[in-house]
C-alpha cells in the first residue's frame, strides 16, 4: 500500500478556502446568494500581474464590485483580443463606469525595460513599455537617480496605457452613444499601500488630449 502524501502547498489553499468560506458565511449568512445571483461591478481595473497588487484588496472592494483584467506591467495593446475583449465585456455587457489603469512603482517588467534585462518570451511583450521609454526619452534622461528613473517610467507607463484604453473602438463607441464611462490612470506604492491619480478622469474623446497633456506637464514638473 502506498505511503500517503505528506500536505503540500496546494493542500494548503485548500484548506485556507475551506476555512474564508466557513467565515464569511459565519459573518454574512446570504454573502454567496446574493454573489451568485448577479455581477454588476461599477469598476474594471486593468492592473499588473505583480503578487502583491490585489485590485480587490487595495481598493477596499468586495468580490462582485471589481472585474479585473492583469498582465506584465498592465500594457494595453490594440492587437491584445483578450484585454480588448475584456474591455468590451466590461463596457458593453457589464455597463461599467470607469477604467482603471494602474501601474505600480518597483514593477519588474518596467525594471526589466530600464536596464534592458532579458527575462525570455516576455521580453517581446514588455517592448510595448520599451516604447513608451523610447517616446519620452528625454524626460527620462532628466532624471538622476535610477531609482526616481524606475518610478516615473511606471508614471508615464500607466499614463500611456490609459490614453490606449480611451483610443479603442470599444471605449469610443460608448462614449459616441453617450454611455457615462470615465478612463483613469493611476499607480499604486508598495512602499505606502497608497494609490495615485495620475490623469483626470477623461470622460470623452475631446477631453483626451488635454488630460493627457496635463498629466506629462505634471510628469515633467517633477523633474526639473
Amino acid at each position: 500500500m502506498a505511503n500517503p502524501q505528506p500536505p503540500s502547498d496546494i493542500d494548503a489553499l485548500l484548506r485556507n478556502n475551506r476555512a474564508w468560506a466557513a467565515s464569511t458565511v459565519r459573518a454574512d449568512p446570504h454573502f454567496f446568494q446574493r454573489l451568485a445571483g448577479q455581477q454588476t461591478p461599477k469598476y474594471l481595473w486593468i492592473g499588473c500581474s505583480d503578487s502583491r497588487v490585489p485590485a480587490n484588496q487595495i481598493t477596499g472592494m468586495q468580490p462582485g464590485e471589481v472585474f479585473v483584467h492583469r498582465n506584465i506591467a498592465n500594457v494595453v495593446v490594440h492587437a491584445d483580443l483578450n484585454c480588448l475583449s475584456v474591455i468590451q465585456f466590461a463596457v458593453d455587457v457589464l455597463k461599467v463606469e470607469h477604467i482603471i489603469v494602474c501601474g505600480h512603482y518597483g514593477c519588474g517588467g518596467v525594471h526589466a525595460v530600464l536596464h534592458d534585462t532579458r527575462v525570455g518570451l516576455a521580453d517581446n511583450w514588455l517592448r510595448h513599455v520599451g516604447d513608451v521609454a523610447q517616446k519620452h526619452r528625454a524626460v527620462l534622461a532628466h532624471v538622476g537617480s535610477d531609482a526616481h528613473r524606475h518610478a516615473l517610467l511606471c508614471d508615464l507607463n500607466a499614463i500611456e496605457q490609459a490614453i490606449n484604453v480611451c483610443q479603442s473602438t470599444v471605449v469610443r463607441d460608448a462614449w459616441a452613444r453617450g454611455q457615462a464611462l470615465s478612463v483613469h490612470g493611476w499607480v499604486y506604492a508598495l512602499r505606502d499601500g497608497l494609490l495615485r491619480a495620475l490623469t483626470p478622469g477623461i470622460a470623452d474623446s475631446a477631453a483626451i488630449e488635454p488630460a493627457y497633456q496635463a498629466a506629462l506637464a505634471r510628469i515633467h514638473a517633477l523633474t526639473q
